[in-house]
């Protein structure tokens, strides 16, 4: 179970109370939508949703551009999320105006990673989709960011994601652990993948994991972990090489900073952080404060380096970031042991099956 900060420990300890009602509150609507007492809608078209168990830092984004990634040149694809921290409401559909105020940082960095790929945002999923089949009528794959608590919606393909250092089966409801869902819903999936492993993960480690998890039968289980790039300029996009000299203020506003702290401890002399909450909207105050804070590094060879994420919502600073040396880090996911293409060729497999369907159907 994952505690987060060692201060809150015996805060959340005490909650633990609240954690049993939340826990009934989700036993009961589960409970409701198995036996139809609440109804799910299915769509006409092939539908796949990223989401996990627990709140945050599973990586999801990573796991919807990796998606991307690969069936955008086959397939029409379109990626729906809710746009979470964003200053709008209701549906929105990505363009070439958009900001991240207006859908939310992980969006807009689908959007400009894949500007052909229609980008969508909307609260209540069974609303927005209908409308951004309206609005994109050649669509012919969604990718659903974060649904699979939306039951509402009931996607063909379900891929939930479980961080190594924080395994669901291992945690407990909110507040006093991360969970948001029973761990029994694991078994609604298709797949699950282990994010951010050790890049060295064991054959016996991974047994053991997957013992652990108990996969339902049929149910994939993957090992997946993050693989960062080499940091390019935030606004000039020229790339710069982190190396044993230099030293780096890291400036992040994510859930689960400690993957990306690990390599740069790493991977340069030494780091100094500036850790905001996750989805933090940052404010021209907090810009002079990283400036002011980066001039304090005495080193000649110093960067500051952010995520991709938080990066959409510092661009807004264009101007300011012109002349700093503020890079961003650029992540992907691998999967281990040589596993992608089975998992692809499951995903492939549904999304045929689904096209040959409909195909049938006319």
């Amino acid at each position: 179970m994952n505690f987060n900060a060692p201060l809150l420990r015996p805060i959340r300890i005490l909650l633990f109370p609240i954690s049993l009602v939340y826990g009934a509150i989700i036993w009961v609507r589960n409970r409701a939508f198995d036996r139809n007492i609440l109804g799910s809608t299915t769509f006409n078209l092939p539908m796949i949703c990223v989401g996990n168990l627990s709140v945050g830092g599973t990586g999801k984004s990573t796991m919807v551009e990796f998606l991307i990634q690969r069936l955008h040149t086959s397939y029409r694809a379109a990626i729906l999320s809710r746009g979470y921290k964003r200053k709008t409401k209701g549906y929105a559909l990505a363009n070439s105006k958009t900001t991240a105020l207006e859908i939310g940082d992980e969006p807009m960095q689908f959007h400009l990673k894949f500007p052909e790929v229609a980008i969508a945002v909307g609260e209540a999923r069974i609303e927005a989709i209908p409308q951004l089949l309206h609005d994109k009528p050649e669509t012919e794959l969604v990718v659903l960011d974060d649904a699979f608590q939306h039951r509402t919606v009931q996607a063909g393909f379900n891929i939930i994601l479980t961080d190594y250092s924080n395994l669901y089966s291992r945690d407990w409801f909110l507040p006093t652990g991360d969970l948001r869902d029973e761990k029994s819903s694991a078994s609604r999936a298709q797949s699950i993948i282990v994010t951010k492993c050790p890049s060295q993960l064991s054959h016996d480690q991974a047994t053991a994991i997957r013992k652990e998890l108990r996969p339902a039968p049929g149910q994939s289980v993957y090992f997946s972990t993050l693989k960062y790039g080499q940091p390019y300029h935030i606004n000039l996009h020229h790339i710069k090489e982190l190396d044993a000299e230099t030293e780096v203020l890291l400036v992040s506003g994510i859930a689960n900073p400690l993957p990306l702290k690990a390599y740069l401890h790493e991977h340069t002399k030494t780091y100094y952080e500036m850790l905001y909450s996750d989805h933090h909207i940052f404010t021209i105050d907090d810009w002079r404060e990283i400036l002011k804070r980066f001039d304090f590094i005495q080193s000649e060879k110093k960067l500051i380096i952010t995520t991709e994420k938080d990066a959409v919502r510092l661009i807004k600073f264009a101007e300011e970031l012109k002349e700093a040396p503020i890079y961003v880090l650029p992540i992907t996911m691998e999967v281990l042991f040589n596993q992608e293409e089975n998992l692809m060729n499951s995903i492939h497999e549904y999304i045929q099956k689904h096209l040959r369907k409909e195909i049938n159907n006319v």
